[in-house]
């Protein structure tokens, strides 16, 4: 496939630090829509969208080249695994054994490890008859202090609705928590655009999971209304971003998981993101139970991405499909245990348009 056409285009994206290749593979539609990913963490490194008027432009951060993604980042564009989110006091118990993990993010256990699955050269395959390609890989019995062989494939497939599916299935040969989520960061007008605060937001929940001052939930399910976690409708991402709240103080913004209102096993609305400037719109539906809406707090300008761009405070947001933060040790959340002889699967979909 040249430059222009519809499919899949495959080509280098660099070596590893140990000479391991890595491909980028670039989904492209007939709306022109293209969408890149590559072998290394399965990152999604750019996502090419029109805006109301045709323009195009890269809507995700990241970075040009692999060296970028080689060195330390905070998740851009990448499959976390084995455990996306936090699991508390870096530990849990499992059929009567406890389970060390790395406190890699204060005294819990943030996006698998130290070194998670975005830290890995998956292996790739194109896929036929759609255009799209998965990846997978083989997570060893106790990597990161984690139970179990596990089998993962990812897999991304982008159609002519402008619709990327994220279609995520595992097996593991022992029982072992796992929650896979996808953690692009998006801003609609452009990854190079400044802040995300005057996107407006829609997220489909009546509840979310208020945390620690360590960010880990208390096992309540609050409700959203009278909050500034209240998204029912449309709001402004930075109407309510800096509120005295306290759940706002511990995230330093928004750092949360939302209690998606499920009816059914299908993927439903998770939530809906319009960029007013250009147009741009987002909607993330979903087969998971909770979304991780996060402002990118902790972006700070030391970080530079494509073209050199500086990424501040607050220029990405991501919406991470996930199950709840710290289940393993939550009995009342929906339970992230696979067990030997079932299939994980877990479906998201992003479908991007204009207005």
């Amino acid at each position: 496939m040249g430059d222009g056409q519809v499919g899949v285009r495959r080509g280098a994206f660099g070596k590893t630090g140990d000479g391991t290749p890595v491909e980028a593979f670039t989904l492209r539609n007939k709306a022109g829509v293209e969408v890149t990913a590559i072998s290394y963490g399965a990152i999604v490194t750019s996502i090419r969208v029109p805006d109301r008027t045709g323009a195009m432009a890269d809507v995700v951060l990241g970075f040009d080249t692999l060296d970028g993604y080689l060195k330390d980042h905070p998740f851009f564009g990448a499959v976390v695994g084995r455990y996306g989110n936090r699991i508390g006091k870096a530990s849990f118990t499992l059929d009567g054994k406890t389970y060390k993990l790395a406190a890699n993010n204060g005294p819990n256990h943030l996006h698998g490890g130290v070194r998670g699955f975005d830290k890995y050269v998956w292996k790739a395959e194109v896929l036929a008859g759609v255009t799209g390609v998965a990846f997978t890989r083989t997570s060893p019995d106790g990597e990161e202090g984690y139970p179990g062989t596990v089998q993962v494939r990812v897999s991304y497939m982008l159609n002519d609705a402008n619709e990327l599916s994220i279609e995520y299935r595992a097996t593991t040969d022992k029982a072992t928590p796992i929650n896979l989520t996808q953690h692009t960061y998006f801003n609609l007008a452009g990854h190079n655009a400044g802040p995300i605060v005057d996107h407006e937001l829609t997220i489909a929940a009546d509840r979310y999971t208020p945390v620690d001052a360590t960010l880990i939930p208390t096992g309540e399910l609050a409700p959203v209304a009278g909050t500034p976690f209240d998204f029912r409708q449309p709001a402004r991402i930075g109407a309510r971003i800096d509120d005295p709240h306290q759940q706002i103080k511990f995230g330093m913004g928004y750092d949360h998981n939302w209690v998606i209102n499920r009816k059914g096993d299908g993927p439903q609305l998770a939530a809906r993101v319009v960029e007013p400037k250009s147009g741009r719109t987002l909607e993330v539906q979903t087969t998971e139970p909770g979304v991780q809406f996060y402002t990118g707090n902790f972006l700070d300008g030391t970080i530079k991405g494509k073209g050199g761009t500086a990424y501040n405070r607050r220029n990405g947001l991501c919406l991470e499909t996930q199950h709840f933060p710290d289940s393993p040790n939550q009995p009342s959340f929906p339970s992230t245990i696979l067990k030997p002889g079932l299939t994980y699967q877990s479906k998201t979909v992003w479908t991007f348009g204009s207005r």
